[in-house]
């Protein structure tokens, strides 16, 4: 068995439901009907909010009452006077200033109904971020990944180069793909204390929540993948902190690493980077272990980063990819990385890939908010979800894996209603390769920024790059390198933030 309770999970916990959600169109319509049925408690934490996001959209918002986000939860709170809403939303660096929202505090606790309670929290290790974004309702229905509520994230799965309802405050945007997973049943009560345990660290007093309302379990539709199991393990990330004797959490780290260990068929990935130095080296360990099994590896990433993500991870993600490529055709393995893109007049539109998926053999899967990064896997606050088959079964578990990679494959090569096209393993690379060939193919590869490769200049960042994507708590870093190129970035960074 890959999981390991203690080791790259906290545990494993009952659920009556478990599945996946893809694409916030699905999502954002799942979480509204959930929360409109909630009685007595809703609890959101994630990465951003904004206020004003449209849940339903279309002819579905014509035919339903306040659909904006923060609106709408207003709206239940003054039908509901029992229910009790609490938000905590990470106190964001300076750097991400002009991609928020504004007076957050103010409109989400002076604005709004008095049972609304927002928090920004910014209690965690230096450098670090709070990357998890989870929602528990009633304490009985919990929507885990990587997707938050905020701008520019909604789209449905056809990922149109043109849709009238992908747009937001500041206009239309491109196509935007992310998966989410819900669970009904026991482990929901998890979420719920870690929801209480983050509230009660950043200052708020402690959550005197209600017991789950039984009968508000309850998720039905074509929207969610169900998977066949009532078996699931939470991971999680977390950086030691010095001031609250805070050990290491590296599950996920972990967790990854065990995975493709354990591999004897097929990685398939799904993320927005790749510039873990774990990861990397499990891979290249992986394919160069001697008498082990070929491998097909198939990886989904985008095409672009934003800018200054761009600038600082473009470069060690482009040398990791390509020494990848390079192994993998040295040792007898199969090594893709795909980018997906919309099509029109002979002009691409790229999708933005923000999911962060890792599935094995069709036996093994785990989604999340962590990504494949360095301080995703050691600094930053994540959380993932995993499901594992038992080893010897069939069907099942293992049945519910596969319609999860033929969906996704399905979605990405634009092929939806020819899943059946990608269930087979052996020869998937192959049939892959021959739609990219396909002039209308939504599937294409990976190809890094000329100006990656073509210059001397994107190299000279690399020492900052440690800065924006370490592994370890800062201070300690800083500690223990004074005289490096590492400090010294450091010292560039805080020379460019004091400046802005």
């Amino acid at each position: 068995m890959i999981l390991k309770p203690g080791s790259n999970c906290m545990d494993i916990y009952q659920a009556c439901t478990t599945g996946l959600i893809v694409d916030a169109c699905d999502y954002y319509r799942t979480f509204y009907h959930a929360a409109a049925k909630a009685r007595r408690s809703i609890l959101l934490a994630g990465w951003q909010f904004d206020s004003e996001v449209p849940l339903l959209r279309g002819r579905e918002a014509e035919q339903c009452g306040e659909v904006r986000f923060l609106h709408f939860l207003e709206s239940l709170c003054e039908r509901l006077p029992d229910l009790e809403i609490y938000i905590l939303a990470w106190d964001f660096s300076v750097i991400f200033s002009m991609e928020r929202e504004w007076f957050q505090d103010i409109i989400f606790n002076w604005t709004t109904n008095e049972r609304i309670h927002f928090r920004f929290d910014g209690k965690h290790a230096i450098g670090a971020t709070h990357h998890q974004k989870f929602v528990v309702v009633d304490g009985a229905i919990a929507f885990v990944g990587g997707m938050d509520i905020c701008s520019e994230r909604w789209d449905d799965r056809h990922h149109l180069l043109e849709n009238a309802s992908r747009v937001d405050a500041n206009g239309p945007y491109g196509p935007y793909h992310d998966i989410q997973s819900f669970h009904t049943g026991p482990i929901v009560g998890e979420f719920t204390r870690l929801f209480e345990q983050r509230w009660l660290d950043s200052g708020g007093a402690p959550l005197l929540l209600p017991p789950p309302l039984p009968g508000h379990t309850l998720l039905t539709g074509d929207d969610l993948i169900p998977l066949a199991t009532d078996r699931v393990a939470v991971s999680r990330t977390q950086a030691s902190d010095p001031q609250t004797r805070q050990s290491a959490i590296q599950e996920i780290r972990r967790l990854f690493i065990d995975a493709i260990s354990m591999a004897e068929q097929l990685i398939y990935l799904e993320n927005q980077y790749f510039s873990s130095q774990a990861v990397y080296r499990a891979l290249i360990d992986r394919m160069t272990d001697p008498g082990r099994s070929s491998l097909q590896i198939i990886m989904i990433v985008p095409d672009k980063l934003p800018f200054t993500e761009e600038l600082f991870l473009g470069v060690p993600q482009m040398k990791m990819l390509r020494s990848l490529q390079r192994t993998a055709e040295e040792t007898g393995h199969e090594l893709r990385v795909y980018s997906t893109a919309c099509i029109k007049n002979g002009e691409r539109t790229m999708t933005f890939i923000h999911s962060k998926l890792l599935l094995v053999d069709d036996r093994f899967l785990t989604i999340g908010s962590a990504n494949i990064t360095n301080r995703s896997l050691g600094l930053d606050t994540e959380l993932n979800v995993s499901w594992e088959a038992e080893p010897g079964t069939c069907g099942g578990l293992i049945e519910s894996i596969r319609r999860v990679r033929t969906s996704l494959l399905a979605e990405h090569a634009g092929q939806q209603g020819r899943e059946a096209d990608f269930q087979q393993i052996h020869g998937l690379i192959r049939r892959l390769d021959r739609l990219v060939e396909e002039p209308d193919s939504r599937l294409c590869w990976y190809e890094p920024d000329p100006e990656l490769e073509n210059n001397t200049w994107p190299g000279a960042l690399e020492p900052i790059a440690r800065v924006v994507d370490p592994e370890e708590n800062v201070y300690e870093q800083i500690t223990r390198y004074r005289t490096s190129a590492f400090a010294r970035g450091i010292r560039l960074v805080s020379q460019w933030i004091t400046g802005l």
